[in-house]
C-alpha cells in the first residue's frame, strides 16, 4: 500500500459520496493499493481488511485517534483518546491458511474461510440478526461432515455453529474491535465496538470540506489553481491562509 495525496484522497472522497459504506471501503483499498486487483480486495477477510484501512488511517491523520460516546447509564458525553496502536490486533499464532479453516467437534468436521466484503455486501440492509448469521454461515462453509455423512449448515447443531463463529474471531481479530469505556461522572463500564470504516470515513467527510474551503479561500485570493493548491504541504496551505485573514 501506499500513502494517498491530498488530490488522490479527494477524488476518493468524491467517488464515495455516492456509495454505501462497504464499498468506500474498498474504494479507499484500491486507491492506497493500486497493484491489488479488485476481486483480491473483495476477498480479503474483514479483519485484513479492517488492518489494511487502519495503516492506511495512520498514514493519513496520525497515530492518534479521537471520538465522542455516551454513557448508557447516566448520559454523561464521553471524549474517547487512544492510539492506533492500542486495537491493532495482534495476528494469530497460527500456521493455518485463513482460506479454510477446519474446526472438530463432538464428531463433526467443518471446514469453513473467514468472511469477506462479498458476505457483507450479501447480508447489507437486512434487519433479521439471525437469518444475516445464518446465511453468512453458509456462504462460509466449506464442508461439513458428520461421522462421515456430509452435512449443510441447517443440519449442523448450535454448538457447532457457535464455536465456528469462535474459531473465525480468533483467526481474524481485527474483524471486531471492542472498546473497553468506563465512565468517570459514574463508573459504568462497557464494551463499544469500533468500526474503522465509518469512523476514518467520517475524518474523511470533515476533512474534505475543510480543505475544499481553504481552496477556495486561496483561490480567491491569488487565482491559484485547486490542482496547485493541493500540491501545498498544509503547513504551507496554513502559512498563505494567516496573510490572508491578516
Amino acid at each position: 500500500m501506499q500513502e494517498l495525496s491530498a488530490a488522490e484522497l479527494l477524488r476518493v472522497w468524491e467517488l464515495g459520496l455516492a456509495q454505501p459504506p462497504l464499498q468506500r471501503a474498498l474504494t479507499l483499498l484500491a486507491a492506497a493499493a493500486p497493484d491489488i486487483t479488485p476481486e483480491a480486495l473483495y476477498n480479503l477477510s474483514i479483519g485484513e481488511r479492517d488492518a489494511r484501512l487502519l495503516t492506511l488511517r495512520e498514514w493519513t491523520f496520525g497515530p492518534q485517534l479521537s471520538s465522542l460516546t455516551t454513557c448508557p447509564d447516566c448520559s454523561e458525553r464521553l471524549e474517547l483518546t487512544f492510539d492506533v496502536s492500542h486495537i491493532r490486533a495482534a495476528a494469530p499464532s497460527t500456521a493455518e491458511p485463513a482460506a479454510a479453516l477446519r474446526l472438530g467437534a463432538a464428531d463433526y468436521e467443518v471446514s469453513f474461510r473467514l468472511p469477506n466484503s462479498l458476505d457483507l455486501f450479501a447480508i447489507a440492509g437486512s434487519q433479521d440478526v439471525a437469518a444475516s448469521r445464518q446465511l453468512l454461515l453458509q456462504r462460509c462453509l466449506l464442508a461439513a461432515e458428520h461421522q462421515g455423512k456430509e452435512k449443510s449448515t441447517d443440519e449442523l447443531p448450535p454448538e457447532i455453529l457457535d464455536a465456528v463463529v469462535e474459531r473465525m474471531a480468533q483467526a481474524d481479530p481485527q474483524a471486531d474491535v471492542q472498546l473497553a469505556i468506563c465512565c468517570p461522572q459514574c463508573g459504568n463500564q462497557w464494551e463499544a465496538a469500533f468500526d474503522i470504516v465509518s469512523f476514518f470515513w467520517s475524518e474523511i467527510d470533515a476533512w474534505a470540506y475543510r480543505l475544499l474551503r481553504e481552496v477556495h479561500t486561496l483561490a480567491s485570493a491569488y487565482s491559484w489553481r485547486e490542482v496547485d493548491i493541493l500540491t501545498l504541504s498544509p503547513w504551507r496551505r496554513q502559512f498563505y491562509l494567516e496573510m490572508i485573514s491578516g
